[in-house]
């Protein structure tokens, strides 16, 4: 595997690739690897000859007070990980590289309706820095296919509709959340928990999957939702939201069928977010 820091090396090698008439495949991420990441690499090598991961802390989707500066920076790491899974090249820029002219002078791609609530609530303006830059990246590597993770469900649908409404002619695969064992979805940030709240922590999928069953059984969505909430809040969480929307995002209705479930609470100081699909009763 290769790693390349500048964008002309970049370039200079995706030209190699398109010159043999080879498909790429584009798994971006922030680094500090884990195996939620790699079966995304492993998605990918199912997609096209060549897969290249991208590692970049994006300062741009961190608001004031959060771990940007805390966020883990693995690259030896990662780099191991990447190769042991089959990677190709590794693009790892600078945060210079990326943003020449500075964060302020960015030129930005902002979605619209798709990134309103949810995360954007309690996170303003983390969508306009995920897409800003995963569009830079498209453009970087003019990718056939890129895999995301389904455990960032909002960051999902605003990609898929920037790739929409910018003609950008990418195949978007979603790749299903990968769990621990108990059941909590794997993340980056698990990293922060202490012993304590790494016990207490996968009661937010058991929360979940049980409002899953009781909404799925036709249960009141208001009241199941009531008494998700509260009993987070009993086992140490700070919810930020918990709701049922459509597939899509989109307010559930009478007619809405596939809906799924989202939720985004702190323990500690650490922030975790998980969601499940799930078909509504006629």
């Amino acid at each position: 595997m290769r790693t390349l820091r500048e964008i002309p090396a970049l370039r200079e090698a995706l030209d190699d690739v398109r010159r043999r008439g080879e498909r790429i495949a584009l798994v971006p991420t922030m680094g500090n690897l884990h195996a939620g990441h790699l079966a995304l690499v492993e998605t990918a090598r199912q997609h096209a000859e060549v897969v290249i991961a991208t590692i970049f802390v994006n300062p741009m989707q961190f608001g004031a007070g959060e771990d940007l500066d805390a966020y883990p920076r693995t690259l030896a790491e990662d780099q191991e990980k990447l190769e042991a899974v089959g990677c190709d090249l590794l693009f790892a820029p600078e945060t210079a590289t990326v943003y020449p002219r500075g964060l302020e002078a960015q030129t930005r791609i902002v979605v619209p309706d798709v990134t309103e609530g949810l995360c954007d609530a309690s996170r303003p303006g983390h969508f306009d820095g995920v897409s800003t830059v995963v569009g830079m990246l498209f453009n970087l590597v003019q990718p056939h296919v890129a895999c995301f993770g389904e455990k960032d469900y909002q960051q999902l649908a605003v990609i898929r509709r920037m790739v929409a409404d910018l003609h950008f002619s990418i195949e978007i695969v979603g790749v299903p959340i990968q769990r621990a064992e108990d059941g909590l979805a794997l993340s980056s940030r698990n990293g922060y928990l202490d012993a304590a709240q790494r016990a207490t922590a996968p009661a937010l999928y058991r929360t979940l999957f049980e409002l899953r069953d009781a909404l799925e059984a036709g249960e009141a969505a208001g009241a199941t939702l009531a008494s998700g909430y509260a009993r987070l809040q009993e086992a140490g969480f700070s919810p930020d939201y918990l709701e049922l929307r459509a597939a899509d995002l989109g307010p559930v209705t009478q007619a809405t069928r596939e809906a799924v479930l989202l939720v985004a609470a702190r323990l500690g100081t650490t922030r975790l977010i998980d969601n499940l699909t799930l078909t509504l009763p006629r």
